[in-house]
């Protein structure tokens, strides 16, 4: 809807320019100031001062004089103030958008034909899921549901490093230890925090054993890698049995976000089909190759990059990356796009890794990553802090979800007196309100950007956050209850949009016509935290129409009464479906 009434905009604009014999390439077009009553402004004039020796505000009035708004479909008026053209929405406009947004779907965008492999979490199976990784999954999550929402075919992957030294140690450890041999208990009653204590002591021993004890350990980490190289099934089955254990915990946890996966990619594939061979082979072949130490190495400079890429050692095993090479190029065979979720600490290596692909012939234009900062906690207060794995995912959760009970039940005690609430309905509010603060908390901030997560912040119900919007959703599902309307119930869609007249109304009808915008715009630029924006403001814009329309009082005109019920099946579905890009249920009382 909105995204019509911008190339409409935008197509009377390159019009204008064209008559007046001046240069469409740049119109432009922005949102307008909320204090300013348009949908659309451009600052074109700007553009065109100097081209047309005018003064910006003479350049805008002689555009706003060509500009025809009656051959205009969705915009009413077009005014000049200073520099600017303003937009007026027409009536047109807003009975289109009562109706685009009666559908359930809304704010999903057309179908483009294009395939979207989405990596992230990707965290090596040695423990459970920390903290400070907690990011990835949360962003990664979020931007697959928005391609998917903007039209993108999408698949959701978990890139599994079961190839790596750490894994040779884990699978050593685990095949060396008894449980008697182990210090502490399982910090929690689930596979990996079972295993992880294999893979501590495994550490503990390779850093402070005895040296005979180090050496034979070395010895077998050694041969694990190298049996992995050369494909040995052996070896793989050994590694395999932990990997799957633990790769299974964190699926657990992970599945409490919720985030999950299509596929769950091993990195030994591009080892036993010989993709990663190959891809050394032909890395050999190229100018940039270097052998220094027995290491081949590519030198970079060409690309900006003054550390050079290690692919093979000196004893002829690959790395991490020259795996990823392979997997890249798998990527590239079987999608349009690859977007992969990586920490800021991986910088380095994804720019070398793009280089690489290019030195080899691949088109890196369909190759997108998105780095984001660590998640940090205010000292761990009210956290269970377990000695050699900080603060796991499953503790944040566990918090989240106690403190919002605590905060639900504070605010509900008449309503379960009276039943109601059941205990089970306040443990379900609980779980959507505690993980949705999570989540939203960490999803509405740029990703480069580092977090402190805050719990009076994440869970305050008057605040910018999760439960503020989420509460907006259980309001329109309370008034569609009280009218007779259950969630799965439908509302009369045929009403005279004309009804809806106070700025509250008219404020509400323009934010909810934003969204498909928003989607595409956050898609395209792979930043859902845009959405979480969007839902604060569409927040606020709901509140004042809550607050100025009552919509079931008995003095309401029925016609009104059935433009407002309306107005708010709309705002349900709307902010039911920007939630959801974002991971956060919407619930429906609270």
């Amino acid at each position: 809807m909105f995204i019509s009434l911008r190339t409409e905009v935008a197509e009377a604009l390159e019009g204008a320019l064209a008559a007046l014999d001046l240069p469409t390439d740049d119109l432009g077009i922005e949102e307008p100031p909320e204090d300013v009553p348009a949908v659309l402004a451009s600052s074109v004039a700007f553009r065109l001062a100097g081209e047309v020796g005018a003064a910006p505000p003479q350049v805008a009035g002689q555009l706003a004089a060509e500009l025809d708004a009656d051959n205009l479909e969705y915009i009413g008026r077009i005014e000049t103030q200073g520099p600017y053209l303003n937009f007026l929405p027409s009536e047109t406009y807003f009975a289109d958008t009562l109706a685009a947004s009666s559908a359930e779907e809304y704010g999903s965008l057309p179908d483009r034909d294009t395939t979207v492999v989405v990596e992230h979490t990707s965290a090596n199976p040695t423990g459970p899921v920390h903290v400070g990784r907690a990011r990835n999954p949360i962003t990664g999550d979020a931007v697959a549901t928005l391609l998917e929402l903007a039209g993108y075919d999408v698949d959701r992957h978990y890139y599994v490093n079961d190839a790596g030294r750490q894994l040779a140690v884990f699978t050593w450890a685990y095949e060396s230890f008894d449980e008697g041999d182990l210090e502490d208990e399982p910090a929690r009653d689930r596979i990996e925090y079972d295993l992880v204590r294999y893979y501590r002591k495994g550490n503990a021993v390779l850093e402070a054993g005895d040296e005979e004890t180090v050496a034979a350990a070395e010895a077998e980490i050694e041969s694990i890698m190298q049996g992995l190289e050369a494909g040995n099934e052996d070896t793989y089955e050994r590694v395999s049995e932990v990997v799957d254990q633990v790769l299974g915990g964190m699926r657990e946890c992970l599945e409490r976000l919720p985030a999950e996966f299509d596929a769950f990619v091993r990195e030994t594939r591009f080892m036993r089909d010989g993709s990663t061979q190959d891809v050394a082979e032909r890395l050999r072949e190229t100018d940039h190759a270097v052998l220094e130490e027995g290491a081949w190495q590519l030198e970079l400079d060409d690309w900006g990059i003054d550390k050079n890429l290690v692919f093979l050692r000196s004893d002829g095993t690959s790395l991490y990356t020259t795996r990823d090479l392979a997997h890249h190029e798998w990527k590239f065979d079987n999608y349009d796009r690859a977007v992969t979720v990586l920490g800021e600490d991986h910088k380095l290596q994804a720019r070398q890794l793009e280089a690489a692909l290019d030195l080899l012939g691949n088109d890196t234009d369909a190759l997108d990553s998105i780095h984001y900062s660590w998640v940090n906690l205010p000292g761990g207060e009210g956290m269970s802090t377990r000695r050699g794995t900080g603060i796991m995912l499953d503790d944040l959760l566990d918090e989240a979800i106690a403190r919002a009970r605590d905060e639900v039940e504070s605010r509900l005690d008449d309503r379960i007196r009276d039943d109601d609430l059941d205990a089970d309905d306040v443990e379900r509010i609980a779980r959507q309100v505690g993980i949705g603060a999570v989540r939203y908390d960490i999803v509405s901030k740029q990703p480069t950007k580092a977090i402190t997560f805050e719990w009076e912040q994440a869970l305050d119900f008057e605040a910018q956050s999760a439960p503020y919007v989420q509460y907006v959703h259980a309001r329109c599902c309370g008034i569609l209850e009280e009218a007779g309307i259950g969630a799965d119930g439908t509302v009369e869609t045929d009403v005279d949009a004309s009804h809806l007249e106070t700025d509250a109304e008219r404020d509400l009808l323009e934010t909810i016509a934003r969204f498909p915008a928003v989607i595409e715009a956050a898609a395209d630029d792979l930043e859902p935290h845009q959405v979480a924006t969007y839902t604060r403001e569409f927040a606020e814009a709901f509140n004042a129409f809550y607050r100025e329309c009552p919509v079931l009082a008995d003095d309401v005109d029925p016609d009104l009464r059935a433009a407002r019920l309306a107005l708010v099946a709309a705002s349900r579905h709307t902010v039911a479906n920007a939630l959801g890009v974002l991971g956060v249920e919407p619930p429906t009382s609270m």
